[in-house]
Parts: C-alpha cells; sequence; structure tokens
C-alpha cells in the first residue's frame, strides 16, 4: 500500500494495524508522526533555521503525545490510552515521582561523596559573591557559581527530559513490546532501543566513550524495574531519571567537582558523565537490584 495521507492508519485497516508485530506498529506509528510533522516543520526550518529547531523538537514531541493517544484509542481499542502507557494524573502516581525524584538525588550525592572520600573527585574553589566576567576567571582561579541559576532551571529541565524520555521509552514502546514479548524480552528490547538511540554519533566519539553505552542500557532496565514495581505507573521513573538528571546537571554547570586523576575516566564516567563510568553502572545496577526484590505484576 502507497502511503499518500498519513492519516490513512486511522481510517483504512485498523484491526489489521493492531494485528501487527510490535516492531512493525512502532515503525508505522513513527512514520506517521514524520508525515504529520514534516510539512510543518520543513518550511519553518527553511525560512528560520535553527532559530526555531528546539521548537520544533516541542512540536514534535507534542504531536507524538497526540498520537499515542488517538493510535491507542482507534487502533490499539485502549478505552484509556494514557493510562495503559504509565500515565496517570493521581495523588499515588504523584508519590511514585516524588520517591523517584528523591531517590534519584540521594543516589547521585552519595555517588559523588563516595569518589571525594576516596579521592577520585575534588571539590574545586567556589566563591557564592556576584559573579564575575568569564576572562578573570583563569587568573584568580576560582570558580563563580550562581547556584539559582543551576538548581531551578536544572530541575524544570530534569522533570522535562524525564517526562519526556519516559513516555517515549517506557512508557509507549515499553508497553508495546510487552503485548507480544515476554517481560524479560520487552526489557531488554526497550533498553537496548533506548541505549542505540541515544548513541548514534560519529565513530570516533562512539569509541571514545564506549562505556556509556552500558551505562544507558543499565539506567534504562533501572527504569523498566521501577515502574513494574509500581504496578505500570510512570511517576516513579519519570521522578527518578529527572533526579538523575537534575543533580547531574548541577555539578556539570556549577563546575563543582573535578576528578583528580587518581583512577582513569573510565571508573568514575568519561567526560564526567556518571553513566559512562564503571561506577555509575554499579550504582545503577544496585538501584535496579532493589527494585527487582519486589516484583509486582502489571496492573493497570
Amino acid at each position: 500500500m502507497v502511503i499518500t495521507n498519513p492519516t490513512c492508519f486511522f481510517i483504512v485497516n485498523r484491526d489489521r494495524l493492531n494485528s501487527y508485530a510490535a516492531p512493525i506498529r512502532i515503525l508505522l506509528f513513527l512514520i506517521t508522526l514524520l508525515l504529520l510533522w514534516l510539512p510543518i516543520a520543513a518550511p519553518m526550518y527553511l525560512i528560520w533555521g535553527e532559530a526555531v529547531g528546539v521548537g520544533l523538537t516541542i512540536l514534535l514531541y507534542c504531536g507524538f503525545l497526540g498520537l499515542i493517544w488517538g493510535w491507542g484509542h482507534k487502533i490499539a481499542k485502549y478505552s484509556h490510552p494514557y493510562r495503559y502507557y504509565g500515565l496517570l494524573f493521581t495523588k499515588e502516581n504523584g508519590r511514585d515521582f516524588l520517591l523517584g525524584l528523591g531517590l534519584g538525588c540521594v543516589t547521585l550525592i552519595i555517588f559523588f561523596s563516595l569518589q571525594v572520600s576516596l579521592g577520585w573527585l575534588v571539590s574545586q574553589s567556589v566563591d557564592w559573591r556576584n559573579p564575575l566576567p568569564a576572562r578573570l576567571l583563569p587568573a584568580i582561579g576560582l570558580y563563580f557559581v550562581d547556584w539559582q541559576g543551576a538548581i531551578a532551571p536544572g530541575l524544570l529541565t530534569s522533570v522535562g527530559v524525564g517526562f519526556a524520555e519516559e513516555m517515549l521509552f517506557r512508557g509507549w514502546i515499553l508497553s508495546e513490546l510487552e503485548r507480544d514479548y515476554s517481560p524479560k524480552a520487552a526489557l531488554l528490547g526497550c533498553s537496548f532501543v533506548f541505549a542505540i538511540l541515544h548513541f548514534i554519533k560519529p565513530l570516533n566519539v562512539i569509541l571514545a566513550t564506549w562505556s556509556q553505552f552500558l551505562g544507558l542500557v543499565m539506567l534504562s532496565i533501572a527504569l523498566v524495574l521501577a515502574r513494574r514495581r509500581c504496578n505500570g505507573r510512570l511517576g516513579i521513573s519519570i521522578g527518578l531519571h529527572a533526579g538523575l538528571v537534575w543533580c547531574y546537571y548541577i555539578v556539570n554547570t556549577t563546575h563543582w567537582l573535578a576528578p583528580t586523576g587518581i583512577v582513569p575516566e573510565w571508573v568514575t564516567g568519561i567526560n564526567g558523565n556518571p553513566i559512562a563510568g564503571i561506577m555509575g553502572i554499579a550504582f545503577l545496577s544496585a538501584i535496579s537490584l532493589g527494585f527487582a526484590k519486589f516484583p509486582q505484576k502489571i496492573s493497570l
């Protein structure tokens, strides 16, 4: 069948579309999403260029949120598509979010504190006065940090990233895979897709940051198990993802900690990225084991 109208997925062979294997359903969904987005995005990009890049990304994601509701309701026949994908606007899911946010923050605080105590990282000089011009910083050897500028935007950014990625990977993709495959196969499939899509980089960068791929897989495994631990609710995964990103954002943007060079970067994290190091992978493994100890059947 030649696709001439992206809405054809919703008016032709709905039952047949729903019967396809999960990888084909996911691929057809993404093709539909792009066919709906490109006619709007392409002219805007040609006119305004990179200036509208963020706006077009937001538009694409809003299209995704709208399409998964339509796809779930019209094709998969879910009475409540967002609920099926784990997004529930309930107090219980809100508590899950706060629990995950706290767990993510505490995990990275322990992670960095342990490395400082071992001498692998060192706290750099910080002055809490008004920031000085950047050209003066190398001369005086101090970092003048706008903590409010690091903490508040970091929280907003991390919650946005957590929601966007969890709804996509641990929400929609995981749920579609779980329809056709065993829980273990769905977990591994979701985790490798997550890692691969985050690792689309030039070959030299891939080789230089190889350990990050393992960290991404383990991060996704932890987030999948977190969702399953909470009966399929997505709040804890969003919170955990956001907490990890938030603390890393603060440390990274304030230049608070610096490696001492006592151990290789692949131990502490290549380029300062916690999940790109053996220690970070070990912490994520511990979180995964913690969730796996209390498995619950997914029941929405």
